[in-house]
């Protein structure tokens, strides 16, 4: 959705398209009047807080997408003021997928997902930038502070808040917390998940049969895989 002037309707194109298609313009109005803001009220920002993960969407120049997510302490996810909030970006793979999306495209979007209490979601669409933890955190005395070893932010997304609307708890499941039983940030494969899609050795299996098809029946050649 992109909000295109203060009641927060979507501009007509795409979304709009498939409701007359599909005969829901009416329906979607009322979402658009009843459910959807360009802030985050008190009741978000609560929401907000107490949540330990974040899915989270990007897209670079050309219109090439990535999900991911995000998890942490309650809080980790900040909510700086009903404009804005901020999540870190923890040590992972080296990637940097979706900083790396930001740096071309600065849309993001943002699902938080309450799977053990309330069992309701959250979207929060709007526009990032990427600040160092050095920067940000003169200015936000209460930004958090890491919780275990290795929690140390390398850098914080800093989100300016478009739209905010709830997910509802249609399919959502129910889900129990069990205890962790792994340290936060280890670098161990194996705890990690290894290599669980046995992607490793399908590439390895393949470098050493050069002529042998993908599944597009292309030959295989070094560049034949990309990050997601």
């Amino acid at each position: 959705m992109t909000q295109s002037n203060s009641n927060h309707v979507p501009e007509l194109e795409g979304e709009r398209y498939v409701q007359a298609v599909m005969g829901s313009t009416e329906r979607a109005d009322r979402f658009y009047r009843d459910q959807m803001l360009d802030h985050l009220n008190p009741m978000m920002r609560e929401f907000i807080a107490r949540q330990e993960m974040l899915f989270i969407a990007t897209a670079d120049a050309r219109g090439e997408c990535d999900s991911s997510f995000r998890a942490g302490p309650p809080g980790f996810v900040h909510v700086i003021d009903e404009w804005t909030l901020v999540y870190p970006e923890y040590r992972g793979n080296g990637v940097f997928a979706s900083a790396g999306n930001v740096i071309q495209n600065p849309h993001i979007g943002l699902m938080f997902l309450d799977f053990q209490h309330d069992r309701i979601g959250l979207h929060v669409n709007g526009r990032v930038k990427i600040m160092e933890d050095e920067r940000l955190r003169p200015h936000i005395p209460n930004l958090p502070l890491p919780q275990t070893p290795g929690q140390r932010a390398q850098m914080w997304m800093m989100v300016q808040v478009e739209e905010a609307y709830i997910h509802c708890r249609k399919h959502i499941p129910h889900l129990r917390k069990v205890g962790a039983d792994e340290s936060w940030g280890t670098d161990d494969t194996l705890r990690k998940g290894g290599d669980f899609f046995a992607t490793k050795e399908e590439r390895e299996t393949r470098l050493s049969s050069p002529g042998a098809p993908l599944g597009g029946g292309h030959a295989m050649t070094t560049t034949s895989y990309r990050r997601s």
